[in-house]
């Protein structure tokens, strides 16, 4: 059966590539599949840990910082692009030496206190390695895109060796998520010509999206300071 499921994936990243992609492909294939299962281990290993922060924060404090947690693997002719445009061969070795951002975990919290409380939560933990992050909350991107970034290494723990895989994980709230996908899907919509002032006027609704939610982190404060 897995077999069968290797081989679908196979001719699935097959009939999407470049014929150069796909000798390489054939030849390495089962390599560059473990390696994919290693990230896929990894994301499983984060987002449990997020989990479990979130049961604790539930148990504690009566409520769940976290709305909803999202992974995703990037796919073959993405890995292959992002290689090529760093100028780096394209070999499994360099797949796991030069990219960061194979495996990725999205954190969508309730209030933008919860960001930051889950993040220092998570690096406390002594598997965790923070190897980068970029605050874009506090430090908005110009279009006005705002979450909060960091690669970490993470340990998996195989039946022979212990390997350290790095997951990308943002966390951002319910509004910065709102935001971020409906923004992709103005921006990048096929057969239209995205303007000057569609950028700015997205720029704005990015700008009242983070009013909202100062607002919204205010107001739990003073609920938790009136329940107290």
């Amino acid at each position: 059966m897995a077999q069968n499921k290797d081989e679908l994936l196979k001719q699935r990243i097959l009939s999407v590539v470049d014929d150069v992609s796909a000798d390489w492909i054939k030849e390495k294939f089962e390599e560059y599949s473990r390696l994919m299962t290693y990230y896929r281990c990894a994301m499983m290993e984060i987002e449990t840990k997020f989990n479990v922060l979130n049961e604790e924060y539930s148990l504690a404090y009566d409520r769940n910082p976290i709305s909803s947690i999202k992974t995703r693997l990037k796919s073959f002719p993405s890995i292959s692009e992002k290689l090529v445009r760093k100028g780096v061969d394209n070999s499994i070795e360099s797949i796991e030496r030069n990219l960061n951002d194979i495996a990725g975990v999205r954190v969508i919290c309730s209030f933008p206190e919860d960001v930051y409380e889950l993040a220092k939560a998570l690096l406390k933990q002594d598997d965790i390695m923070l190897i980068e992050e970029k605050d874009y909350i506090k430090n908005p991107k110009p279009n006005g895109y705002r979450s909060l970034h960091m690669i970490v290494g993470i340990p998996i723990f195989l039946a022979h060796e212990k390997r350290i895989m790095k997951v990308e994980i943002q966390l951002r709230t319910i509004a910065m998520d709102f935001w971020a996908s409906l923004e992709h899907q103005l921006r990048y919509k096929k057969d239209t010509t995205f303007t000057k002032e569609m950028a700015n006027e997205l720029y704005e609704c990015a700008e009242i999206s983070a009013m909202l939610d100062d607002k919204m982190d205010t107001l739990q404060k003073k609920v938790l300071s009136d329940n107290n």
